[in-house]
């Protein structure tokens, strides 16, 4: 499919704002906690656990989010995002009690259902409708560079001006750079009651469902838990991976080197499904994403010891990760269509958010109780396992 210029203005718009918006909202806080700990005397738990109740907060609204997406379109709802954004950045770097910390993460919280992945796919597939998903994958496979500018660039301003000037700056950013480039955004085109009567009569594989026919469709309900109990495993390796593998008896600097590998497999991913898997179905597609987990713990289980399989973990973790995003974002549009995918994408979305804020601190405790890596390696394949089993079985129902 060949983009106008009102189309590759949307793509533009999107990735300069999601690399903006992931790298201040999700990726800032891994550098920036030490110092928050440092200054406030906050113990680790309280100033994560707060980053984690922002997801929770996501979680809960996301569904409500999707319903506006829907609605009014992505120019009207990213852009009170990114002021929600903007103000809660900005309290967070003036925060000097935990209650005020705790109300900064909870607006930012918002802002996250707001301004994310998920309100860019509603506001693509609003957009480009049947031809959304290029779109989709081209804006992930700019969103994957959002650790890669941020983690340096955070650690720089930290180490120059300290974590209330940057959160600060991140602030300022989000009201002078993402809430312009959000209200250029196209409106939402208004949808003709023709079509609206074309849909409503379509065959049941081709038309729009609304959102209360998916909540009672068993379909939604088994993506939804594969989507949770996969975020489950991410969200905690994304945290526990690197001290794991030092247990396992790699030095430090050995798994720092193989953890590298993720970020440009989860390109390298996102780049095979836009070229090599384009005409594939993202329910075929999906198969390979969530078989890739599984595989790859059972690699490192069996034989993680060995560099070359934590090497092959990374590269199987990373290719699936990568690949997972595009997934999300594109089958909620072919198993139940376009006109209500912000609430059914939003709705679908809210048990992973869940299950992401869970991860790290349910590990955590785990991790001090465990005999060996191997035993949190194994329950984390179980969680893999299930969320595998359940893809399978949501598209068996379908």
């Amino acid at each position: 499919m060949k983009h106008t210029p009102h189309a590759l203005q949307t793509i533009a718009i999107l990735a300069v704002t999601q690399i903006l918006s992931w790298g201040s909202l999700y990726y800032a806080i891994a550098i920036l906690a030490p110092e928050i700990q440092k200054e406030m005397g906050w113990r680790a738990e309280l100033v994560f656990g707060a980053f984690s109740w922002s997801l929770l907060v996501a979680g809960m609204i996301a569904t409500y989010s999707g319903m506006l997406l829907d609605r009014h379109g992505g120019r009207l709802v990213m852009g009170m995002g990114s002021a929600t954004c903007g103000l809660g950045l900005i309290l967070l770097s003036s925060a000097h009690t935990l209650p005020i910390y705790f109300l900064a993460w909870s607006i930012l919280g918002l802002a996250m259902a707001m301004t994310l992945y998920e309100a860019a796919f509603a506001t693509i597939t609003h957009h480009f409708t049947i031809h959304s998903r290029q779109a989709i994958s081209t804006l992930t496979l700019f969103g994957g560079f959002a650790s890669t500018v941020f983690w340096p660039l955070t650690q720089k301003l930290n180490s120059m001006i300290g974590w209330r000037d940057t959160y600060l700056a991140y602030g300022i950013a989000q009201l002078l750079v993402c809430l312009p480039l959000h209200l250029l955004l196209q409106k939402k085109r208004a949808v003709p009651h023709v079509e609206i009567a074309k849909a409503k009569t379509a065959p049941d594989t081709q038309r729009s469902h609304s959102l209360q026919e998916a909540l009672r469709n068993p379909t939604f309900w088994k993506l939804a838990f594969a989507f949770s109990a996969n975020s489950f495993v991410f969200s905690a390796l994304s945290v526990h991976l690197i001290p794991l593998l030092g247990q396992v008896g790699h030095p430090v600097t050995l798994a720092v080197f193989m953890a590298a590998l993720i970020g440009p497999m989860q390109v390298a991913g996102r780049i095979g499904e836009m070229t090599l898997a384009r005409n594939v179905l993202p329910q075929t597609v999906g198969k390979f994403t969530f078989a890739a987990l599984p595989a790859a713990l059972l690699t490192l289980i069996l034989f993680g010891t060995h560099a070359w399989a934590i090497a092959l973990f990374c590269v199987f973790y990373g290719l699936s990760n990568g690949i997972l995003t595009i997934v999300r974002g594109t089958i909620p549009q072919a198993l139940f269509g376009t006109r209500n995918y912000g609430a059914i994408s939003g709705a679908m979305s809210g048990p992973a958010l869940f299950s992401k804020a869970a991860g790290p601190l349910i590990i955590a405790s785990l991790v001090q109780h465990a005999s060996s890596p191997d035993v949190i390696f194994a329950c984390l394949l179980l969680f893999s396992i299930a969320s595998l089993a359940f893809y399978l079985a949501a598209l068996k129902t379908r």
